[in-house]
């Protein structure tokens, strides 16, 4: 195949996403919520998916996409024989009365740039996953799009016959198309555009401004950081692995997987992310969810929840023909009812900056008296217990390296926590356990090969043990650290920095295609143990593996093709903290 890349950028307002191509056309948009019915989906299936494109009537003619600068508000350019526009897209986000007002409403702007082009716009939406096609009725400025369980609607100053016949029309000045979903469009159209659009674009510019940045990727980092914040569903808190379902690992691979739900695993790493630019109002919605979450656990937690805190996420495959044909089309995801232990230390440590970072006033730093002994007993309790491993393995279980390193991370958070109140009970059990922690992980250890396997008792290696350098729990001036990542090397690195999360043989073979968060976490690693050089030539060879707007998916195959769910929250966050890791060591050796 030749090398693939996805042709799409994303926009959203932290209610909702969409995805957008280089012919302005709408390929995913799920509402009302990120894991809901796509509206329009035809990036899973071009007959049931359904279209809202805007395009030149011309045949030829060519595009480019941007975005403005450092916004999510997304432009689409065409030019033709007979002149060019630009479609700028915008979710709506922005503060009104001390509140953020993030409809769900997607306003398109048509402007024109020269001559007089000729142009199509197609409004086709679709419910149930591709089963629902609506019937249409309209007004005088809108057409209605019926049975599709809100009140669906596009209010424009286009002709509707144009739009209802899927005519050409000539653009001889700017248009307005605007959807709603749920409470329709009253207020006037063009000033309601136009202003939607400049505050838009006003919150994004602030709230970039309001980042830390270093010296180095700031480019990178600016727009990763506007990627993730797209990914955190603001009504409850819960962020998500990415928007997407079922797009391939890898051609014809059946690795193809909803990503739509809140993994405490990849919730983590987006939190230090964020807290590394300084923004921390994401973690503090998170506790929000996450307190729901535990209030509601029992007697364990599950690796992944719904952006709503829903436990039973059952997985079915759908009938849509899939993404360039690759199937099964699957909705909900099974590994919701695995076990998966390292959840209880990754809630701890993603929570410690609440209680322990001076720079948050969080008003209920009281409520660790229930929340760190609870995780923490879980951690004890399943200390020598297997489990699936963050891979999410289907059919074997084993006491996994990465696993015991976050009871050991958890344990010292939550003795970190202790320590802030002074309870001497909790920083004595905390302590002790990732001593117990500590002793296990040694146990896994290979003395012959000087590296830490994939679980106790395997000689198969595991790129989420890079996490042993990243997460200090190896010196990083030793020589174990140093000889860990050599072997590691040795046998999952790939052409162009690119890294295999493992090689052996699991529940559906061999993997064809490299997870771009191990490679950002090789960068990481070698950044650690003082070998700079080559952490930066790594990351630069990296960032050719985005898209043309410099989206990253969730896995690379080494021609460069970009495969799995896009944009992947794992990718962007593995860049983030690669590249603060850099700039810290860069620092370092320039001021000596």
């Amino acid at each position: 195949m030749p090398v693939h890349k996805y042709n799409m950028g994303i926009i959203g307002n932290c209610s909702y996403l969409a995805y957008i191509d280089s012919k302005a056309d709408v390929k995913w948009m799920c509402l009302p919520r990120f894991d809901s019915s796509f509206l329009f989906g035809s990036l899973l299936d071009e007959e049931k998916g359904g279209h809202f494109s805007i395009v030149p009537a011309a045949e030829d003619y060519t595009s480019r996409q941007y975005y403005v600068p450092n916004t999510n508000v997304l432009c689409t350019e065409f030019t033709a024989a007979d002149g060019s526009f630009v479609v700028k897209d915008c979710a709506p986000r922005m503060t009104i009365h001390e509140r953020q007002f993030r409809p769900l409403m997607l306003v398109r702007k048509i402007e024109l740039l020269h001559g007089d082009p000729a142009i199509r716009v197609t409004c086709d939406p679709r419910g149930n996953y591709g089963q629902i096609v609506p019937e249409t009725t309209t007004g005088s400025n809108h057409i209605r799009y019926m049975n599709l369980g809100q009140q669906v609607r596009i209010t424009t100053d286009i002709s509707l016959t144009y739009i209802l016949n899927k005519q050409s029309f000539l653009l001889d000045q700017d248009r307005y198309v605007v959807l709603t979903y749920g409470e329709p469009l009253e207020a006037p159209l063009k000033e309601t555009c136009e202003e939607f659009l400049r505050k838009t674009i006003q919150h994004w510019q602030l709230w970039i401004k309001s980042c830390y940045l270093p010296d180095i990727y700031q480019d990178e980092i600016i727009r990763s950081a506007l990627v993730l914040k797209l990914h955190q569903y603001e009504d409850t808190g819960g962020i998500i692995a990415s928007g997407t379902t079922s797009l391939p690992e890898f051609h014809d691979s059946t690795r193809n997987w909803d990503y739509r739900f809140c993994w405490f695993r990849d919730a983590h790493y987006t939190l230090r992310a964020f807290n590394q630019i300084g923004h921390f109002e994401e973690l503090e919605k998170y506790f929000d969810f996450v307190h729901n979450i535990l209030t509601n656990a029992g007697a364990s937690l599950q690796p992944l929840y719904s952006i709503a805190g829903e436990k039973d996420l059952e997985e079915i495959t759908i009938d849509l023909n899939g993404y360039l044909g690759n199937k099964p089309v699957r909705i909900g995801n099974k590994a919701y009812v695995q076990v998966q232990h390292d959840v209880y230390g990754q809630v701890l440590v993603s929570l410690l900056p609440l209680y322990t970072d001076k720079r948050l006033t969080f008003m209920r730093k009281n409520s660790y008296r229930s929340i760190v002994p609870w995780l923490l007993d879980q951690i004890e309790r399943t200390l020598t217990m297997p489990d699936s491993g963050l891979w999410e393995f289907r059919n074997q279980v084993q006491v996994h390296t990465y696993t015991l390193l976050f009871h050991w991370a958890g344990a010292k958070a939550a003795y970190k926590i202790g320590a802030v109140f002074n309870d001497m009970a909790l920083m004595r059990k905390a302590q002790d356990i990732a001593t117990a922690a500590n002793k296990l992980l040694e146990q896994a250890y290979d003395k012959e090969r000087k590296v830490y396997p994939q679980a106790i008792g395997t000689p198969n290696l595991d790129a989420s043990t890079l996490s042993m350098v990243t997460m200090n729990y190896l010196d990083h001036n030793s020589p174990r650290a140093r000889d860990h990542i050599a072997a590691l090397e040795k046998e999952l690195l790939a052409d162009h920095g690119l890294f295999y999360r493992y090689k052996h043989y699991d529940d559906f073979g061999f993997p064809e295609t490299t997870f771009l968060v191990c490679a950002f976490w090789y960068v990481d690693a070698l950044a650690c143990v003082g070998r700079t050089d080559d952490a930066i030539r790594n990351l630069d060879k990296l960032l050719g593996f985005s898209n043309h707007l410099g989206i990253f998916s969730e896995d690379v195959h080494v021609d460069g093709s970009q495969w799995g769910n896009f944009p992947q929250t794992y990718s962007h966050v593995g860049l983030i903290n690669a590249a603060f890791r850099i700039a810290r060591k860069v620092d370092k050796v320039d001021f000596l």
